[in-house]
């Protein structure tokens, strides 16, 4: 797959042109720009620039509001609402987590509820804002049906992910950001824009066979992790993220990709709290020995080191800080043509 070279900066700066164009705000085109941005240098570009095309489409069918009048409602010193009035979901997202973490700074806890939101990217960007205010983080959202619940033949619930960070009491986060299919929906897109494959053993066909053909995964099912396991999970994030929210659930939120008639009104839930709640300022003592004793465990043959959720991350977004973005040639058409709507 060919791929083009650019500038972190002069990239960010298209996306924010784009955004523009499109009448978001100069603040919230930056807000955008930056969670692609990452998406990128983090190493999910599943979740980066090949999406550009998908929130602009939205836009233009009018089905995101560029100019969304977000409402907070406060119900207590540590609980709020926010009504994304249909906002791109990275707006929403952005209030609800700053909102999240300013609440637990007072009072120990934060729990922001969002609804009639739209995708917002990685869980895990959102997490680590958290992290970095010393304060330990779980965030859910809903997404498009994609799988089965467990017994049934047709796919309902989204690869709805759970993301749960800590600190470590070290520069490095403990950042768990996973699905709950065997792979994430955004790498089965890739694969169809770009004509690759998908691994064995991750979606069937529409038929119920097993497939390595990305568009025919995307009209069939995505397998769970862990059989029926893997469903529970993903039906306990559509109701932390859905039903709790007053966001769609049970298979309502509308693909953004191909399904423009109307908004997605996708939830999310970020329960943000201090890590002293319990055991004081020995928190960061017992954090690094948690993780110290598990990395000290013998090592099977060929693993050189234990690593903690969120340490490759860390480092792919450390070595590609300084470094260019590399896109395809389909999201630089998708550049091309965003530049002169």
């Amino acid at each position: 797959m060919e791929k083009v070279k650019m500038k972190q900066d002069f990239l960010k700066k298209k996306i924010i042109k784009i955004f523009k164009l499109l009448k978001l705000s100069n603040k919230h085109s930056l807000i955008c720009a930056n969670a692609l941005i990452n998406a990128e240098l983090v190493g999910a570009p599943s979740h980066g620039l090949s999406r550009l095309k998908m929130y602009c489409d939205r836009i233009k069918k009018k089905v995101i509001n560029p100019i969304a009048k977000i409402k907070v409602k406060k119900i207590s010193q540590s609980i709020a609402h926010v009504d994304g009035n249909n906002s791109i979901g990275f707006v929403a997202a952005d209030i609800a987590i700053k909102t999240a973490i300013s609440n637990a700074k007072k009072t120990g806890i934060g729990l922001v509820a969002v609804k009639n939101s739209g995708h917002y990217g990685l869980s895990g960007y959102y997490a680590e804002q958290a992290v970095k205010k010393n304060l330990i983080c779980m965030v859910f959202t809903n997404a498009p049906p994609a799988i089965a619940p467990h017994g049934a033949l047709k796919s309902l619930f989204g690869t709805n992910p759970i993301c749960f960070g800590t600190p470590t009491g070290s520069k490095v986060p403990f950042i768990l950001d996973t699905s709950i299919s065997m792979i994430n929906r955004g790498k089965i897109r890739v694969a169809a824009r770009e004509g690759g494959k998908i691994p064995e053993g991750v979606a069937l066909d529409k038929l119920g066979k097993p497939t390595t053909d990305p568009k025919k995964a995307l009209e069939g099912v995505q397998l769970p992790i862990a059989g029926f396991r893997g469903s529970g999970l993903a039906w306990m994030v559509d109701i932390l993220s859905g039903v709790l929210t007053g966001g769609n659930h049970a298979g309502r939120v509308k693909d953004p990709f191909t399904d423009f008639s109307g908004p997605q009104n996708i939830g999310h839930l970020f329960f943000v709290m201090k890590p002293n709640l319990f055991v004081g300022n020995s928190f960061n003592k017992r954090i690094k020995d948690n993780i110290k004793t598990i990395k000290k465990l013998p090592k099977i043959k060929g693993v050189k080191e234990i690593l903690y959720p969120g340490q490759n991350k860390f480092n792919r977004f450390k070595n590609n800080q300084k470094k260019e973005i590399s896109i395809s040639k389909t999201v630089l058409k998708d550049l091309e043509f965003l530049e002169n709507i």
